[in-house]
C-alpha cells in the first residue's frame, strides 16, 4: 500500500529538518508547490525568476544530504537562493522591500546564509576560506559551495579553483550547468570508475594507503610511485576534464531535477578525501513556459507580471528607459561608423541591446561575467584602430577599476564606456548601487565621466565621446524619459558646466541628471532668486569652470547620484584650494552601503528627494 502524500504548507516551514522524512512522491508535490510561491512572488514584487525555477530539486536535495548550518550552503551571486530561503523559514513575501527577505543571501537574516555577496564569481574562493579555517580549528563540516556555469568562466573562479587544487582542502562544488556545453566524460568504463573513485570503501583504502606510507623516505618515494602509476592508467581509461587535470574529484553530468539521482551521488560526494566538482545540468526557469522557452535572458530578472501571459504589471507608455535610449544611440552609431566596436559584459539584455548584437554581430561582443577582460580587451582593440563602447552596469565597473586606469587611461585610449545603472537601484541594495563610479573613477587621470539630464545633453555627449578625449564615460540612471523628447545635437563645450537660469548672482545650484532638472522646475516656478547650472561634466572638474563660481554667497550642490565623495567632494576641495570663502552645501548620497529598499525611500534615506532639497535650497537663498 503506497504512503499518502504529504502536502506542506509552504508558509509554515520553520527549518528543512522536515524534508529529511519525506518520501519521493511528496517531495515532487513539495517542488511543485515551491516553484508556484517563487513565480507568484516574482510577479507581484520582481526578483530573480528562472534561476530560482532552475535549482529546486537541487536544493532540496542538498538540504536534504547535509546538515546545514552546521555545514555551509554558500550560492555564488546569491539570486538563486529563494528556494533556499523558504526551505529555511523566510517568506518571499514583499521580496527585496526594507525589512523582508533580500534577493539574496544575507548573513543578518540567518544563520543558514553564511555569506553574502551579488557579484558573481566569489564563492570557491570564499568556500576555500571557510575550508581552510575548518582545518585549522580541527572541525568537521562540509561546504558546499553552488556556482553556475557562467560565473564559474570568471577570472576571479579560475583563480580560486587554480588555489583550491594547489591546497586540496575539501569543498564541494556544484556547478550548476544550464546553458553552456562543459566538456564530459562519455563510455560506461568511465562511469565505473568514477563511481569507484567516489565510493566510502575506495576513499576509506586510500587514506590509510597513505598513512602506512607516509612514515618515511622510501615508502614515501613508494607511494608517489604508486600515485604516478595509478594517475598514469586512470588517464587511459577514464576519459578527463578539466577538472580530472586540476586533480579534483569530477562527478556528472547528472540531471539537476532528480532527486534521487542527485541525492545518491551528493552522498558519495561527501566521502571524497579532496575537493569535489559536482556537475548538474538543469533547465533554467523549469516550469513556467515563457521562461523555460527564453533564449534571450529576458526572465532572468523581472519585474512584476502577469502570470497568465507574462506581460509586465507596469507599463510606462510614451516612454523609454535611459538603458534603451542609450542602446538606440549605439544602433546608430555601429550602423554608421564602422570603426565602432561594441564590448558587453554580460549585460546585453539589461541594457538593451539586443538589436545591436543582431544587426552587427561582427562587431559586437559579449564577453560573458569577465568585466576585467572586457576593459583589456577595450583598451587593446582601440589600439588596433577601433573605437570601443563598453557597456557596462555601474555596480559591475568596480571590479575593471583596475583595467581602465592601467590598460586604457594610462596608454591614453580614446573609448566610450556606457556606465548603465548609475545611481541608487532600489530593491536590488547595497551590492547592486551605482553611486559610486565618480569616486573612484575621478583618481584615473585622463578619464572624463559626464551624467545628461536630457535627451539631447546625452547625444551630444555620446558623440563627443567618438573624437579624442581620452576614456569618456557616460553614466546614466534607470529612470525614464519621454519617447517623444526631441534630441537634436546641441552645442556643448568639452568640460564646461551648463548655465540654465540666471539669477541675482548671490547663490549657484548646481544639480546633476534628471532629479536635478526636476529641482530646477521647481526652483524657476516659485521664483526662487538661484543661478541654476548642469554640471553635466563631472570628472574632471575643471578649475576654470570651479573659479567662475567664486564671486557666490553659497554655492549649493545637488547630486542624488553618487555618494559625496564623487563630483561634489571634488567640487568642493577645487573651492577650497582656491579660497573660496563663501557656503558650500553639498546634498549627496552618503558614503555608505545603501540597503534595499523603494529608490523613494533610499532618496528619503540621505534627504534628497527634490521637493526636500528644494526646502533646504530655500533656507540659504
Amino acid at each position: 500500500m503506497s504512503r499518502p502524500i504529504e502536502k506542506i504548507d509552504i508558509k509554515s516551514i520553520k527549518d528543512p529538518s522536515f524534508l529529511k522524512t519525506m518520501d519521493y512522491a511528496s517531495l515532487r508535490v513539495l517542488c511543485n508547490d515551491l516553484r508556484a510561491e517563487v513565480l507568484n512572488a516574482t510577479s507581484n514584487y520582481g526578483g530573480h525568476l528562472s534561476p530560482n525555477l532552475g535549482v529546486v530539486e537541487l536544493t532540496v536535495a542538498l538540504h536534504r544530504v547535509f546538515d546545514f548550518p552546521k555545514d555551509k550552503l554558500i550560492f555564488d551571486v546569491g539570486h538563486q537562493c529563494y528556494i533556499h530561503k523558504l526551505l529555511t523559514g523566510r517568506s518571499l513575501d514583499h521580496l527585496n522591500e526594507a525589512g523582508y527577505s533580500a534577493g539574496f543571501q544575507k548573513m543578518a537574516e540567518s544563520e543558514y546564509d553564511p555569506y553574502e555577496a551579488g557579484h558573481s564569481s566569489t564563492s570557491i574562493s570564499a568556500a576555500e576560506a571557510f575550508a581552510t579555517a575548518r582545518d585549522l580549528k580541527g572541525e568537521k563540516f562540509d561546504i558546499v559551495a553552488v556556482i553556475g556555469d557562467s560565473s564559474i568562466v570568471n577570472g576571479l573562479a579560475f583563480e580560486a579553483l587554480n588555489d583550491l587544487a594547489a591546497r586540496q582542502r575539501k569543498v564541494i562544488i556544484v556547478l550548476n550547468d544550464n546553458d553552456m556545453s562543459i566538456s564530459q566524460p562519455t563510455g560506461a568504463l568511465g562511469k565505473f570508475f568514477r563511481k569507484i573513485s567516489s565510493g566510502r570503501a575506495y576513499n576509506k583504502f586510500k587514506r590509510g594507503y597513505k598513512r602506512v606510507f607516509y612514515r618515511g623516505t622510501i615508502l614515501k618515494k613508494f607511494y608517489n610511485f604508486s600515485y604516478s602509476v595509478k594517475n598514469f592508467f586512470k588517464r587511459k581509461l577514464v576519459p578527463v576534464t578539466m577538472f580530472d587535470n586540476m586533480d579534483f574529484t569530477y562527478m556528472g553530468p547528472y540531471d539537476g531535477h532528480n532527486l534521487k539521482v542527485l541525492e545518491r551521488n551528493l552522498k558519495r560526494a561527501k566521502n571524497a578525501n579532496k575537493p569535489v566538482v559536482f556537475h548538474v545540468r538543469t533547465i533554467k526557469g523549469k516550469g513556467y513556459g515563457p521562461a523555460e522557452n527564453d533564449t534571450t535572458g529576458y526572465w532572468h530578472g523581472v519585474t512584476p507580471f502577469n502570470i497568465s501571459d507574462g506581460s509586465p504589471k507596469k507599463q510606462h507608455p510614451g516612454f523609454i528607459s535611459w538603458s534603451h535610449y542609450f542602446a538606440n544611440l549605439t544602433f546608430d552609431y555601429l550602423k554608421n561608423n564602422e570603426n565602432l566596436f561594441l564590448i558587453t559584459p554580460a549585460t546585453l539584455k539589461g541594457s538593451g541591446l539586443d538589436e545591436c548584437f543582431k544587426s552587427f554581430p561582427d562587431r559586437c561582443m559579449d564577453v560573458g561575467i569577465a568585466e576585467e577582460h572586457a576593459a583589456t580587451f577595450s583598451g587593446a582593440i582601440a589600439l588596433q584602430g577601433f573605437h570601443p563602447v563598453l557597456s557596462i552596469y555601474s555596480t559591475f565597473l568596480q571590479r575593471a577599476y583596475d583595467e581602465i586606469s592601467h590598460d586604457c587611461a594610462r596608454m591614453k585610449i580614446d573609448m566610450t564606456i556606457l556606465v548603465d545603472r548609475a545611481g541608487m537601484v532600489g530593491k536590488n541594495g547595497d551590492t547592486h548601487q551605482g553611486i559610486y563610479d565618480a569616486a573612484y573613477l575621478k583618481s584615473i587621470p585622463g578619464v572624463t565621466l559626464a551624467m545628461p539630464s536630457t535627451k539631447s545633453i546625452a547625444h551630444t555627449l555620446y558623440e563627443q565621446s567618438l573624437g579624442h578625449h581620452g576614456v569618456f564615460a557616460i553614466r546614466y540612471s534607470r529612470e525614464m524619459v519621454a519617447e517623444d523628447e526631441a534630441d537634436p545635437i546641441v552645442p556643448l563645450e568639452f568640460g564646461r558646466f551648463l548655465k540654465l537660469r540666471e539669477g541675482s548672482g548671490k547663490t549657484a545650484l548646481l544639480a546633476v541628471g534628471q532629479l536635478g532638472r526636476k529641482l530646477a522646475a521647481m526652483v524657476d516656478e516659485n521664483g526662487l532668486d538661484v543661478d541654476v547650472i548642469d554640471p553635466v561634466y563631472l570628472v574632471p572638474v575643471l578649475r576654470e569652470e570651479a573659479e567662475k563660481l567664486l564671486g557666490y554667497e553659497t554655492v549649493f550642490v545637488y547630486d542624488p547620484y553618487s555618494t559625496i565623495e564623487g563630483f561634489a567632494r571634488e567640487l568642493s576641495g577645487i573651492l577650497m584650494e582656491l579660497g573660496y570663502k563663501g557656503k558650500v552645501v553639498l546634498k549627496a548620497i552618503g558614503n555608505d552601503f545603501v540597503p534595499q529598499d523603494s529608490l523613494q525611500n533610499q532618496l528619503g534615506m540621505f534627504g534628497l528627494a527634490p521637493e526636500a532639497v528644494f526646502e533646504a535650497l530655500k533656507e540659504v537663498a
